[in-house]
This record gives structure tokens, sequence and C-alpha cells, in this order.
């Protein structure tokens, strides 16, 4: 997400701030809180063992019954990577090449827009091995929008996916920002699209640092994490230094990556 779309990200961190005070007050007395509140504040130790990970870090401000996945449940030490708002020329190439190197497979969540003005990209993604996900037409806060403009900005990119690939529909939907309410979760169930977030969030798309980058995900990492990276929206050069980096060091501490 590039940098012109941070009021919408840094309200998404205000709320995740003001949700995590809230459930770390009210349950501190359980040890499942204080699984919780080590993963939040990344004191827990990466590489530990959570075959039940715990809840994901929006679970406490999104009223209802329905939840996004924010962790993969696939076994001890499996772990998720996703890439978002691409496709894009500069970046995906590069981040691909870095994939292929290390055997890793991803899930890449691209903007409709994008896809439609570079089809050989979503073909090429595919081609080696690589899942799509919907991640809407435009990059919209989904939330602000009316009913019919949320089904229309998935339709849209849905169907540039599926025109640029020569076929490929995605079963997989991440709303922009992470910005879930129970609307749009009902939608994803109408629409059989799987709502996925993340639980390891190093900001990249805020350039912080290729250092700063590296650090949070090999700090932050655990068995079933969804570790969110970018390669459009706008200079994702540190990503992909970051990339070159973590993803070595993950693989030599035991972890395999799989799809979400």
């Amino acid at each position: 997400m590039s940098a012109s779309l941070g009021f919408s990200v840094e309200r998404r961190q205000v709320l995740l701030g003001v949700a995590g005070v809230v459930l770390l007050s009210g349950c501190a007395s359980t040890a499942r809180t204080a699984k919780a509140a080590a993963d939040t504040t990344g004191t827990q130790l990466r590489g530990e063992s959570h075959t039940s990970p715990i809840p994901g870090p929006d679970e406490a401000r999104i009223p209802g019954t329905l939840r996004p996945e924010y962790y993969v449940h696939a076994g001890h030490k499996r772990i998720a990577l996703t890439i978002d708002d691409g496709p894009d020329p500069r970046y995906t190439p590069q981040v691909l090449a870095i994939l292929e190197q290390h055997h890793i497979s991803a899930t890449f969540c691209m903007i409709g827009s994008s896809a439609k003005a570079h089809p050989a990209l979503v073909r090429e993604v595919i081609a080696r091995g690589h899942h799509i996900a919907n991640h809407t037409w435009s990059h919209p806060d989904l939330v602000n929008l009316s009913a019919a403009s949320v089904r229309d900005q998935i339709l849209r990119a849905e169907e540039a996916v599926h025109t640029a690939s020569g076929g490929y529909r995605p079963t997989v939907f991440r709303a922009p920002y992470g910005a879930w309410d129970q609307s749009l979760l009902a939608l994803c169930e109408r629409m059989k699209l799987r709502a996925l977030d993340w639980s390891v969030d190093p900001r990249d798309w805020s350039r912080p640092g290729t250092s700063h980058i590296v650090d949070t995900v090999l700090r932050t990492t655990r068995t079933g994490s969804i570790i969110l990276e970018h390669d459009g929206g706008g200079d994702r050069s540190q990503t992909v230094a970051a990339l070159r980096v973590f993803l070595p060091r993950l693989l030599s501490e035991g972890y395999h990556f799989v799809q979400p």
C-alpha cells in the first residue's frame, strides 16, 4: 500500500492499539491472554511451537461472530507469505526471482487495476506456482463504502485477474488495510471467498528501513504466522532487500512456507 494511503492505515493501527489494551486489561488473568500480550508486543520467541494459534490481532475490534483468517493451521513451523498491492513491473519480477531461488510459494494479493495493466505479470505469478488473492479493484477502505460499491470492487478485481490470467479466479479475498466488518465478511461467505488477514506486519509499505523489516519478521514469526509484505503501491526496494535476508533465515530455522 502506498504512502498516500497512510491515513487509513494509521487509523487501523490506532484501533488495534486500543483493542489490545482493552483485551489485555479485561483478561489478564488467563494464560491465553498472556500469550496474546507476548505476541502483540513482540516479546515472544520466534520458533516457539503453537498447535492452536492465539486469536488474531483484530478479533477484539470486530463485533459479531465472523472472522478473517490470521493464521495458517498446517502443523509445526508452517507459515505463509503474502505479497500485497501488485503486480508491479519494477518489484514483482524481483520478488518472484527471490521466491524461486528459495523454492517458496506465496500468495499475491493483487489489485484489479494493476492486474489489468500488467497481465503478463499475472500469468507469470501463476506459472511459477503461486496463488492470487482478490485485493479489490482500487484498494479503498471498504468499511466506508456502500454494499453495492463493495461488491463492485470485488467483482471488478475478480474479472481483471480472470481476464489477465486466461481463466484463474481467486478463491481468497483480503480487505485493504485489514479493514473488516460483519457485512464484508458475510459477503465473502456468500461469494465463497475465504477472508484472509495477517499476523506479522513489518509495515514495509512505510519504508521503515530494511533492518526494521527483517527484525520485525524474525522477532514475531512463529508457527502459523501469515507474513505481510508488498510488491506494489510505491517504492518497494526495502521490501525486496528484506526478503533476501529474512527468507533464508526463516528456512534455516526450520520453517516451511505453505499456502494460506
